[in-house]
């Protein structure tokens, strides 16, 4: 008789159900795995003898045979090795198959048949959800973030006779979560750096507050000492709290990654990804063979900061042009493409010239035109129309750096305006699928970011001056909702429109193509 245990696998960031098929043969003994297992699940067969054995039960004398089903869907990771246990035990009639029946199992076994923790726990129970399972039991590390699904019961073990007993006499009492209580503490978290330290920049703190209010990218350009890196170091402490479902999407994409805080199951703080510039396009996009989440997906939802942004080959920063327009990426292999969520605020940074001191009150630059024009061009002109925010942060004056004024802004301040403003568009948009101003499509701009006809004379004009392409239009107008959003007003003015050209592109960058 065939004995069908659930489980399920993750491939990108979504989960499939599998059916561990186990079948003991009157043959010579041995195990086979079959149905496109990887390395790490063939080597399941001998954890989990071992683990069988060493937890006091008895391991088939005949052949053992494991079918992963579907057999054409891509198996891998450690996970598989409690379902195959729990598999063979029902074939040894330890286990009930009729008390199983309407159980998943995940887990990795030591071969003290000790449960371990495995990746992706959270995807892996939302996609048993989906396929109608109500009970899950997990490795008691796992639990709590297994939890957060809200609706499978989950039961948390830390040994595989815990398993066997919970189907015999003594049952593992389930894991409850509350969510919200995460979220809330949030709230209470101090930020190591704070606006309040960084002197004078009022356009440029105003202009990083816009950002983090819409979701907008931001490129800040300046001669070095302005205070750009410390600025984008603040930048977390003013970013809004995650919504619910924010946080979710987060916490799967960081437990198929492993990089999962061991003691909080749920990811409650915004990204904030610095990536140095000798990254590679795979390590920003993110591929390999087994395809991976790169730092854009990582940055989901939060920050992806590109300190010397001129440094970066050109190729790797091109590579971002579509997942700034589109919110995703998609990875394309010979037998499956992949999707993984991209909605990122791209932050960048960088001189504006190669010694760094172009339009310093100052200090004179010694670059020639060609040297500047070379340096500039390292940024296409296609990837700065996708930057919403452009703004030059001057370096201070002797005057200006000696100052002891301690009345800055701090950052709690700044964050509860820009908390107000995303509140406000979370209402606005409750019915589209989007969160923010920077998700605005075309369609919804024209429903959202209606202008009178003054301001519509501001922008033709605004349209021949600059020279502003389409995709560059539609990002004033969403801006321009930001603006009026931290105005707290309903309709877009013409102030708010002429703020917004005001981010359009900096002059230093004009000849950049």
């Amino acid at each position: 008789m065939v004995n069908i245990v659930k489980t399920a696998t993750v491939i990108g960031i979504t989960a499939y159900e599998v059916s561990v098929e186990t079948d003991v043969a009157n043959s010579l003994p041995g195990m086979a795995i079959v149905g496109l297992p990887d390395a790490s699940v063939n080597e399941a067969r001998d954890r989990v003898k071992s683990a069988i054995k060493n937890s006091g039960y008895s391991f088939p004398s005949k052949k053992v045979i494991i079918n992963l089903a579907p057999a054409d869907l891509k198996k891998a990771g450690t996970s598989f090795d409690l379902p195959i246990a729990v598999g063979i035990l029902t074939e040894e009639e330890v286990m009930d198959s009729e008390k199983t029946k309407d159980y998943a199992f995940i887990g990795e076994l030591s071969l003290d048949g000790t449960l371990r923790c495995v990746n992706g726990v959270l995807p892996l129970v939302l996609g048993l959800k989906e396929a109608g399972v109500k009970n899950v039991i997990v490795p008691e590390v796992n639990a709590k973030e297994a939890a957060l699904n809200g609706e499978v019961n989950v039961f948390g073990a830390k040994h595989l006779t815990d398993v066997v007993n919970h189907f015999i006499e003594t049952k593992i009492p389930p894991t409850v979560v509350d969510v919200k209580d995460y979220l809330n503490r949030v709230i209470k978290q101090d930020y190591a750096f704070d606006f309040k330290n960084v002197k004078g920049q009022q356009k440029a703190k105003k202009a990083l507050e816009i950002a983090a209010a819409g979701g907008h990218n931001i490129l800040m350009t300046g001669s070095p000492g302005s205070g750009k890196t410390l600025m984008a170091k603040c930048f977390p402490s003013i970013l809004p709290p995650l919504e619910l479902s924010e946080a979710l999407e987060l916490t799967k994409i960081y437990s198929i990654c492993g990089l999962l805080p061991s003691d909080e199951p749920l990811m409650m703080k915004r990204p904030f990804r610095s990536v140095h510039h000798t990254a590679s396009s795979y390590g920003i996009i993110g591929g390999g063979s087994n395809p991976k989440p790169g730092e854009i997906t990582l940055a989901n939802r939060g920050v992806l900061f590109l300190d010397e942004m001129v440094e970066f080959p050109r190729s790797v920063l091109e590579v971002l042009r579509q997942p700034l327009e589109d919110g995703e990426i998609v990875i394309s292999r010979a037998k499956h493409s992949i999707k993984y969520p991209a909605k990122f605020m791209l932050l960048g940074a960088m001189n504006p010239c190669p010694c760094g001191f172009l339009g310093d009150k100052e200090k004179q630059c010694t670059c020639t035109d060609s040297q500047i024009n070379r340096y500039q061009s390292r940024l296409s002109g296609p990837l700065l129309d996708r930057i919403d925010i452009q703004i030059e942060v001057p370096r201070l004056t002797s005057v200006e750096l000696m100052s002891t004024n301690d009345a800055e802004e701090d950052s709690a301040a700044i964050r509860k305006r820009v908390v107000k403003a995303r509140q406000m568009q979370i209402e606005r948009y409750k019915n589209e699928s989007i969160l923010t101003n920077s998700e605005l499509t075309t369609e919804l701009i024209k429903k959202y970011c209606k202008i009178d006809e003054k301001s519509k004379e501001l922008l033709k004009v605004a349209i021949v001056k600059y020279q502003l392409s389409g995709r560059r239009y539609d990002r004033i107008l969403k801006l321009a909702r930001t603006i009026a959003d931290l105005d707290s007003s309903k309709d877009i003015t013409q102030i708010h429109l002429m703020q917004a050209l005001q981010y359009k592109g900096s002059s230093i960058l004009d000849n950049t193509v």
